[in-house]
């Protein structure tokens, strides 16, 4: 039998090493993953520091009450483009969620693991990771090309099928994420498969479920290549049957940023910045939403 005074008397020499080993690969790692988080955060604020320095040189009243101004023209503003993005927006975030949820809801309560839910995650997995430049394509050839001109119809569209496969995954892992007993009492209690998705399942992941729409529409709010190929651009202010061009904040970004004059720069420079702050507002919204929902 091993007494406390032979485990003592036994030679550490070896294990001394190991864990002087382990403490320095520990050391390094630690080092080596502190400096890339150091060199990320600070590649972040240099690109943050750089919009707000820049960008609100151009903020001013005139640009949230004057419309574009013209080429080599003074003064202007971006109203025409501000509620051109937020009509385009929420256009396609209306298109999406219900799709959005309705799929993400029947693969977490019907379909689970039938081969047509493996079917449609692969998908929607591919839809993920798609360049937006392909589905403006898309919609491009659909839409725009057949009906002989641009509109904000098609650019809501657009938007739209991106937010699609965001939704549709955070509200399956939302609803994945609910207790199984609660189903179980309200089944029950009576209550068929749809009203315990409407009243029981989907209120105890409303939060999750709300935050996943949030952040689609955050990943939609900047999106310019998809509106070059559907909504394009106008200088003026848009017709109320979203017909023709539709002014918006990417595109008239991409365009002010590369020409030549310097108030059109200023402004793209504001209007980078006020699509930052929006969707830096929606992110913290999407957080408080999660952190009251917990």
């Amino acid at each position: 039998m091993t007494t406390p005074s032979t485990v003592r008397a036994l030679p550490p020499s070896n294990w001394g090493r190991v864990r002087q080993s382990r403490r320095t690969a520990d050391r390094a790692m630690k080092i080596i993953a502190a400096g890339f988080t150091m060199l990320a955060i600070s590649v972040l604020f240099w690109i943050l520091g750089m919009l707000l320095v820049k960008g609100i040189g151009g903020l001013s009243v005139a640009t949230f009450t004057q419309t574009m101004p013209g080429p080599g023209s003074e003064g202007g503003g971006l109203a025409n483009a501000i509620v051109g993005s937020i009509v385009l927006t929420f256009l396609g975030i209306a298109l999406a969620t219900p799709i959005g949820v309705l799929a993400g809801t029947y693969l977490a309560e019907y379909g689970k693991t039938s081969q047509l839910a493996g079917l449609i995650r692969f998908i929607n997995d591919i839809l993920l990771s798609a360049p937006s430049i392909l589905i403006g394509l898309f919609v491009y050839v659909i839409l725009v090309e057949p009906l002989g001109g641009y509109s904000g119809w098609a650019g809501g569209i657009a938007l739209g099928i991106i937010a699609i496969p965001v939704i549709v995954r955070t509200t399956e892992d939302m609803l994945r994420l609910v207790p199984g007993p609660l189903r179980e009492a309200g089944a029950a209690l009576g209550a068929p498969p749809s009203v315990v998705i409407t009243s029981i399942t989907w209120r105890a992941a409303k939060a999750g479920m709300v935050t996943g729409i949030l952040l689609a529409l955050a990943r939609i709010a900047g999106e310019t290549a998809p509106l070059i190929f559907t909504a394009l651009n106008n200088s003026f202010w848009f017709s109320p049957t979203l017909l023709g061009g539709v002014s918006n904040l990417p595109v008239t970004i991409y365009q002010f940023a590369s020409a030549p004059y310097e108030n059109w720069q200023q402004l793209a420079w504001a209007g980078s910045l006020i699509i930052t702050l929006s969707i830096l507002l929606l992110s913290l919204i999407a957080r408080r939403i999660v952190r009251g929902g917990k």
